[in-house]
């Protein structure tokens, strides 16, 4: 049974955004470690996001019915009451955002209800309505490495948007790779994801004008001074080689293969990103 409800929280998801928020927390101490506030800030971000993820299978539960990667999900097949759920979710925010009121920040706290409330109520109806819901759910998305930085410092400047604007622009080519990826999912559950509502070439323009926008933002952190040249000579190699990546769209045979290897190279970037942002203070 718990392990049910450990599937419910989407642990992917948390594990995923909590790389991002020990970067973020990382980057913004300069490697001067808190242990207690480091893991109070991992523990909070993390219970915050899996309320949220319960929050969202719970509204989400008629169209997972549909798309054949949800389908298995626990409260599609009923494994996990719909009360039960509800309780379990609020149960999580209680101890997420009370674990951050306590032990790290109040503007932590605010960072990291503005990506609950983007999460669970914005970008769960403006996905049903909109292509433009993947820019609401980016968002959300974006506000991990914010905590970690507002966690560390209390503040936010100009670092900490740049920041936001690097997750923001990273997730969207992301996105887009699972929505070609997953079109005929997305047909069923009648949520018009670009590739549905504009077709797969503008989705294969966006994800290159998106990296190329990711790029520019992650020269600036160098540019600002806030990171150094080792820094931006990792990340443009790795963003240049996904920008490659991302025109060979245009020239594949199978959309389907094409759109895998590009999410998955994604992935291999916001790795990528992470570990040099957090050693970024010891880098020249």
């Amino acid at each position: 049974m718990i392990k049910k409800y450990y599937h419910l929280a989407k642990p992917g998801m948390i594990y995923g955004n909590a790389l991002t928020t020990l970067a973020g927390y990382l980057f913004a101490s300069h490697l001067h470690i808190n242990p207690l506030l480091l893991l109070a800030t991992l523990v909070g971000i993390g219970c915050v996001i899996g309320s949220a993820c319960v929050f969202n299978n719970y509204i989400d539960r008629d169209i997972d019915a549909l798309m054949e990667r949800t389908q298995e999900r626990e409260l599609v097949l009923g494994s996990v009451s719909k009360h039960n759920a509800l309780s379990f979710g609020i149960l999580l925010g209680l101890i997420g955002f009370f674990t951050l009121y306590s032990f790290v920040n109040i503007l932590t706290v605010l960072m990291a209800f503005v990506g609950f409330f983007s999460y669970v109520f914005l970008y769960t109806y403006a996905k049903r309505k909109s292509h433009w819901g993947t820019q609401v759910g980016s968002i959300s998305g974006a506000m991990p490495i914010v905590v970690g930085y507002t966690a560390a410092t209390n503040r936010l400047d100009m670092a900490a948007l740049l920041l936001f604007l690097c997750m923001v622009l990273w997730q969207m080519p992301h996105f887009y790779s699972i929505a070609i990826r997953r079109i005929e999912d997305y047909r069923k559950a009648k949520i018009p994801v670009l590739p549905i509502a504009k077709g797969v070439r503008t989705t294969k323009i966006s994800i290159v004008l998106y990296i190329f926008a990711y790029l520019v933002a992650v020269s600036s952190l160098t540019a600002f001074g806030y990171t150094g040249y080792i820094f931006e000579i990792v990340m443009m190699i790795v963003g240049i080689i996904w920008l490659i990546r991302s025109v060979q769209g245009f020239t594949t045979t199978d959309d389907i293969v094409w759109a895998k290897k590009t999410f998955l190279f994604s992935l291999v970037v916001l790795m990528t990103f992470s570990v040099m942002l957090a050693l970024s203070p010891l880098l020249p």
